[in-house]
């Protein structure tokens, strides 16, 4: 189950409901005190997060009611549900999903004076509202048969034993359901079965605050260390599952030949006793795991740069594990403010492990941030700004320019000052690709401008999807700073960018544009590079479309995959996408100098001078 948005109704700051959209990667991003850590919070009080519990002041000081909610909705539903042994039933055939076709659930708390009162879960449903029909889940398998009975259904060929095939049966005899979203209590009967099950698939949830206190019991980084150990329980639940039942039958086992032998001696006794296993074992707080110091200095006592490091690793090695292995459940990563006692360059790796991380199927990333240098880094697609009006209403703005052009102004998102050139490129991944490809080169020739750490030198993708390029693009011609743009040739006749190039060139202002001499930036890559990375061996023709050839060898390397021609496009389309996003991060990364042939070198050396030349 994949978490798709947030409902939150008079909780903590937020006056009325608020509707938070949450994609793979979230990003919240508004003035300090604006609500951001509520809504993390908020999530974790859903899910179960470690150490999250509501409490009466949570109820917002300017609600009208005395009951605040929290609501999720989510996607990647289970299939089916199994209500018992004979009877299975889907989400979609109970009514149970809302008008999008997704399952959403909110959980309702009231305030009464200084205690807060759990008033329990609903499930937001276009759900049969006809008379007769409209409580069907909450009714026991005798009420089902009279209300079948009463309502002269037709059972014939109905297992009277199954609630599903009843509610089926009587749901189809009625006509005219007069579906409406409706809110269904999920305390009783079918509807609380289905519900439990449910809570089962929840994802995991990791919640990293930024002010955590320094303590040998909750250190920051016993988060991922103790996140590691839920993982691995999570993974391992059927086998622990095992292993209770046996330890239950054995228990029992005993009880039962205790209770014989009493009944030997007083019978009446005997009978008023009977073995119950009521034992839940707190897997998690069985295992412990931790990371300790050759100095015997704890690691909660460390600076607090120090520990956002082993932070920043433990994302970093999640990113790479996630990638290769999926985990059975879904989890949701939040993180608050992860600039927090950070250097730059660090920030810079701690987003894109997080960036990495989003794309590992069943994970899911939520930060906050109010800091300009970082939100430049975060995806377009991810942010969502946070404003507060002067009646006390929240906003939460998604998608669109308007949205980028608040979030500029609200944190001062601006170009640097200090950039003398750009360089113009069309996506991230031909950023990426170049900056290691000069990397190589200036192993050899240190003079060479280095583009990937020269402040002066701004590379941006034109197809870009980060908040700073979205900026430093809409500010771009109005700068007056020259541009050098390098854009692939392509295999079409003419090239795609020719009258983009010529027109650059034509300008007379020092701006310069070149197509590159190879289809692609992946062209200039060496089959070893690659190897090296993907740990497989490709022959790359002249001119060839490299990312395609590597994702077929990617493909067939695995093992029992599905011949290559039997995929569906949209498959083959994000194993082109992957493969293009790890041949220029991960094989661009091991190219050298003696790589590179001297045509490529020379081509390269003249797009450098000609950034150079604006240094």
């Amino acid at each position: 189950m994949q978490l798709k948005a947030v409902k939150l109704r008079d909780f903590r700051a937020y006056k009325g409901e608020v509707v938070v959209p949450i994609s793979t990667l979230t990003a919240l991003i508004g003035k300090n005190d604006i609500g951001k850590s509520s809504i993390l919070e908020a999530i974790g009080i859903f899910l179960g997060g470690e150490g999250l519990k509501p409490e009466a002041s949570d109820l917002c000081v300017h609600a009208e009611s005395a009951q605040f909610r929290i609501g999720c909705v989510f996607t990647d539903l289970p299939p089916d549900i199994v209500i018992d042994a004979t009877s299975r039933t889907t989400l979609g055939a109970e009514h149970l999903l809302n008008e999008d076709g997704d399952l959403e659930i909110h959980h309702v708390y009231e305030r009464q004076g200084d205690k807060l009162k759990d008033l329990g879960v609903i499930g937001i449903a276009q759900y049969p509202s006809a008379a007769g029909v409209d409580d069907l889940l909450l009714l026991k398998n005798a009420d089902l048969k009279k209300r079948a009975t009463e309502r002269e259904v037709d059972t014939a060929d109905v297992d009277l034993r199954s609630n599903v095939q009843l509610r089926q049966a009587i749901w189809g005899s009625a006509g005219d359901l007069q579906v409406a979203r409706t809110e269904l209590p999920l305390n009783k009967e079918d509807a609380k079965t289905i519900w439990d099950q449910l809570s089962e698939e929840l994802p995991v949830f990791a919640l990293f605050k930024a002010d955590r206190p320094s303590t040998d019991n909750d250190a920051e980084v016993q988060d991922p260390m103790g996140l590691a150990v839920r993982q691995a329980l999570a993974e391992v639940q059927a086998q622990l599952e095992a292993v209770k039942r046996v330890i239950e039958q054995k228990a029992i086992d005993v009880a039962n030949r205790t209770l014989d032998k009493l009944r030997e001696m007083d019978p009446a006794l005997a009978n008023t006793l009977a073995p119950q296993f009521r034992t839940e074992p707190k897997w998690d707080s069985i295992f412990k795991l931790s990371l300790a110091g050759d100095d015997a200095i704890p690691l909660n006592k460390r600076g607090s740069g120090f520990r956002r490091l082993v932070l920043l690793s433990f994302f970093q090695a999640e990113a790479e594990r996630q990638r290769n292995i999926g985990g059975s459940k879904n989890i949701v990563y939040a993180i608050e403010e992860p600039e927090a006692s950070q250097h730059p360059d660090n920030q810079r790796m701690l987003i894109d492990a997080l960036k990495e991380l989003a794309t590992a199927q069943g994970c899911q990333v939520i930060l906050t941030t109010h800091v300009p240098a970082l939100a430049g880094l975060l995806p377009t697609a991810s942010v969502r700004h946070i404003t507060r009006g002067a009646d006390r209403s929240t906003t939460v703005e998604h998608g669109g320019n308007i949205m980028l052009q608040h979030v500029a102004d609200d944190l001062g998102v601006l170009p640097d000052a200090r950039v003398s050139v750009f360089v113009c490129v069309e996506g991230p991944h031909d950023v990426k690709c170049l900056k290691h490809l000069v990397r190589a080169m200036r192993t050899d020739d240190a003079v060479l401008p280095d583009i990937a750490s020269d402040r002066r030198i701004a590379p941006i993708p034109l197809g870009g999807d980060t908040l700073r390029d979205w900026v430093d693009e809409r500010y771009l011609r109005h700068t007056g700073i020259p541009e050098v743009h390098i854009y692939d040739k392509g295999s079409g006749v003419p090239p795609k960018y020719q009258g983009v190039c010529d027109q650059v060139n034509s300008r007379g202002d020092g701006s310069q544009a070149f197509l590159t001499q190879r289809p692609e930036m992946e062209n200039y890559l060496h089959p070893e590079a690659i190897q090296a990375a993907l740990n497989i061996a490709v022959t790359l023709p002249p001119d060839c479309d490299v990312p395609d050839i590597v994702a077929q060898a990617v493909h067939q390397a695995a093992p029992d995959g599905a011949p290559w021609d039997s995929l569906d496009e949209a498959t083959i389309k994000r194993k082109h996408r992957n493969a293009k996003r790890r041949l220029n991060n991960d094989a661009a990364e091991h190219m050298t100098s003696s790589m590179l042939d001297e045509a490529a070198k020379a081509e390269i050396r003249g797009w450098l001078a000609a950034i150079s030349q604006h240094l």
